[in-house]
């Protein structure tokens, strides 16, 4: 039974099968993003240090997103290659590709762990932080770092268990670990009156939970494959292939961070604490409105990589019409959203009025090109899913290191602090336009080959 299921990848009814897939995945990432959205939500209503504090943690985001990008290296790197090899029948091959996986997470955690828990006082100056944030930062991530190798497991094995089909215990491993950390939030940092460290300890054990989860599910007979010791030895051949395909979820997810510095950097020189705490704030309604995207698209891509192992083509293009479309609808909507309500979303996460006034007006100016960023996630998806590497990095490079960064340096000389806001909606704009004309392009000939 368990393992004709990736079978049904390739003959289940389109509309069923996505609808299957993609509701765990949607949930699954929402779910994902609570923990650091609920940490900043706790946070920013503590008394008096509330908007500090909240401040300080979105000084912490890109280490936290960097860390999440290594486990996007060798998770999403590596699960369209095991869903391919699958499609063509080859089992041994896709539990070789996820041996080897584990080792490169395993390996990202230690040194991750080491280098930010040496450096990480002068890192966080660099990345934004202010005399009045840094013990905040520090206290945060002095904690959250041992937590590192948890959070590598977690992130990046739970790929292969959505790339076999089994969308549902994918979901549940990060549910588990979700409800978890809203549980502990409050405890650890209003019961037990620990602040911004009982914020990073509710988390760190929440994803502890759930890479127990995900590794007793992938060791077990419930899983199509496996994480066998045998497969675990490094096959430099493989290393390559993963970290080939992996090099575009990393960058987009790292250069996510490299954003966010340059952003903090800029607000902090033009603005102040105030207009960084602002950005904190944006970026965690951005995580709300692209995640769920992002859960669609990942939860059919098995869909594409298989079909498109198996050369059917047909199947391919219907997903991605149904992807793009969905996409298209919430990322509309939400723009909407933010263009009419953003006092709310700015309540969200503070008390402090100042806080709430400046987000009420810098986040329809933010938001004014998220409408057609559905574009840009569901070819960049397509793109993953049929093993394009060189690509999807060309295309993660394009919207945020070729255009928001240059822009976001650029345009504060001639607009002072709101050229920073503006950045965003310029590049969400050229990027999504420039990735829609380059699949229409080359979509003719990845599926035509029958031709």
């Amino acid at each position: 039974m368990e393992e004709s299921r990736e079978k049904l990848l390739g003959t289940a009814p389109l509309g069923k099968l996505i609808f299957q897939l993609a509701l765990p995945g949607i949930l699954a990432q929402l779910i994902n993003v609570l923990y650091n959205i609920i940490d900043r939500m706790y946070i920013g209503h503590m008394e008096e240090v509330g908007a500090t504090a909240l401040t300080a943690l979105g000084v912490c985001m890109p280490i936290l997103v960097l860390v999440s990008a290594f486990s996007a290296f060798a998770g999403m790197g590596g699960a369209p290659l095991a869903a391919i090899q699958l499609g063509k029948g080859d089992k041994a091959k896709a539990e070789k590709i996820l041996g080897n996986a584990t080792t490169l997470l395993i390996t990202c955690a230690i040194i991750l762990t080491i280098v930010f828990g040496i450096f990480k006082e002068p890192i966080l100056y660099a990345f934004g932080a202010s005399p009045e944030t840094i013990g905040f930062a520090m206290d945060y991530l002095n904690i959250y770092l041992v937590g590192t190798i948890a959070v590598q497991l977690a992130l990046g094995l739970n790929t292969y268990i959505s790339c076999q089909g089994n969308a549902k215990t994918a979901m549940l491993s990060v549910l588990i670990g979700a409800v978890l950390n809203i549980i502990l939030d409050p405890i650890f940092i209003f019961a037990l009156d620990m602040g911004v460290k009982g914020a990073a300890l509710a988390t760190i054990i929440s994803q502890a939970v759930s890479a127990i989860w995900v590794v007793r599910f992938l060791v077990s007979k419930k899983s199509v494959i496996r994480i066998k010791l045998a497969n675990m030895k490094p096959d430099w051949k493989i290393v390559g292939m993963v970290c080939a395909l992996g090099v575009s979820p990393f960058v987009m997810q790292s250069t996510e961070a490299l954003v966010t510095i340059v952003l903090n950097i800029g607000l902090q020189e033009y603005g102040g604490d105030l207009y960084v705490g602002s950005l904190t704030i944006l970026q965690s309604v951005m995580q709300l409105i692209i995640i769920p995207v992002n859960g669609m698209t990942q939860g059919v891509q098995p869909v594409i990589s298989y079909n498109f192992g198996a050369e059917n083509f047909d199947r391919v293009k219907k997903t991605f019409k149904i992807v793009l479309i969905t996409d298209l609808v919430v990322t509309v909507v939400s723009c909407l959203l933010t263009q009419f309500i953003p006092g709310f979303f700015g309540a969200l996460f503070t008390d402090e009025a100042a806080l709430i006034e400046l987000v009420k007006e810098v986040m329809p100016v933010f938001f004014a090109g998220i409408w057609i960023f559905g574009v840009q996630m569901a070819c960049q998806s397509a793109f993953m899913g049929m093993g394009q590497a060189k690509v999807s990095l060309f295309l993660a490079l394009l919207r945020k290191v070729i255009l928001l960064i240059p822009l976001a340096l650029i345009l504060p000389k001639h607009f002072g602090v709101m050229g920073i806001y503006y950045a965003e909606p310029v590049a969400d704009i050229v990027a999504a336009v420039t990735t829609g004309v380059v699949f229409l392009i080359l979509s003719k000939k990845l599926l035509n080959k029958q031709e």
